[in-house]
């Protein structure tokens, strides 16, 4: 981008005294409570394989009311805390049952594996104690919790390329290369699935074996690996609107934020179209949620630092349409001179 070249920007920054991402946005004792990853300098190589997001902690932001200003809890969750984890505390969630709020992230292990873990909290604002394994079972990252009208909880979770999950195909860990494309189908192949299981009654693992979760066409046929366009990379998320299964999440290489529509929490899903179009920067992650009859959308990007691995939070009004749409929302303006590379 030139001098001459601007790009103007939808929302401002909810923080700027250091650099969130992967907003997960809850209302907990009637305030909005915001679960990000904290993003730090890193020395890593910036490349597909994630390595520069090399996040160690986790604080805690909550909002009582949209105009006020943002509450910052502390750190509550230290990678040092965590036993079994090596590095990369990536997008968490939180959920909250029975007076107790656990916090679900995505580490990778002294195998440089991801895995999921939970840690607890008699506050919603933390401090968390982590469990001393990960959840049985779990591999990949990018956890979103969701309860259900029924109060059955569910997990969903995924991540391709640095996230690992294509080298789950085969039900174990399998890596056939060390580039993040690996182990990826062919393109007329079915995409990776993102995955959904059921939460014991105790919130710390999985009730039942891991199932995919299906995104379909307006044709019925699941999206295939090739459809860039639409087909999952990350960033699972899953809201009801009206009687409606919203699961939305990020197409990674192609930036934006979809949604796909069911009847139920286990899909399958059918594809509708996108709800937040490319931010600046690589990544687009995010979460809805009602808050005082309103809905919003929590994401990130990088207008305070120009980095890709530093990024920051902002939230946007999402309109449901009256026939079940959502109404898309474009993130970035520019003027006539600017050429988005």
């Amino acid at each position: 981008m030139t001098s001459e070249e601007t790009v103007e920007f939808l929302d401002q920054p909810l923080l700027t005294d250091l650099y969130t991402a992967d907003p997960s946005a809850h209302v907990f004792d009637g305030k909005i409570f915001i679960y990000p990853s904290h993003d730090i300098e890193s020395s890593a190589k910036n490349d597909d394989s994630g390595d520069q997001y090399d996040m160690k902690d986790y604080h805690v932001f909550s909002l009582d009311g949209i105009e006020n200003e943002v509450v910052n809890h502390g750190k509550v969750l230290d990678l040092d805390d965590v036993k079994w984890a090596k590095k990369q505390m990536w997008a968490p969630d939180a959920a909250e049952k029975d007076g107790k709020y656990y916090l679900y992230f995505p580490a990778k292990d002294k195998e440089e594996i991801f895995r999921l873990g939970v840690a607890v909290s008699d506050n919603p604002a933390g401090p968390f104690e982590p469990q001393p394994e990960p959840i049985k079972g779990s591999f990949s990252m990018d956890p979103a919790v969701y309860q259900d009208d029924d109060g059955t909880y569910y997990i969903y979770w995924g991540g391709i390329w640095g996230g690992q999950l294509q080298k789950w195909r085969t039900g174990k860990y399998l890596s056939t290369g060390d580039d993040p494309f690996s182990d990826e189908p062919a393109d007329h192949e079915p995409a990776i699935a993102p995955k959904v299981a059921k939460l014991t009654e105790d919130m710390l693992e999985f009730a039942e074996n891991p199932k995919d979760v299906l995104i379909l066409d307006k044709n019925g046929e699941p999206i295939k690996a090739g459809d860039h366009e639409k087909r999952f990379f990350e960033a699972s998320w899953l809201h009801k609107h009206n009687g409606i299964y919203y699961f939305s999440y990020s197409t990674g290489d192609t930036h934006n934020i979809v949604y796909a529509t069911g009847d139920n929490p286990y899909g399958p899903f059918t594809y509708q179209g996108v709800i937040l179009h490319p931010v600046q920067g690589w990544t687009n992650h995010h979460s809805i949620v009602e808050f005082r009859g309103q809905w919003y959308i929590f994401y990130h990007d990088t207008q305070l630092s120009g980095k890709n691995y530093l990024r920051n939070i902002k939230m946007h009004k999402l309109e449901h349409r009256e026939d079940g749409s959502i109404a898309p929302i474009y993130p970035l303006s520019y003027d006539k001179n600017y050429r988005n590379k």
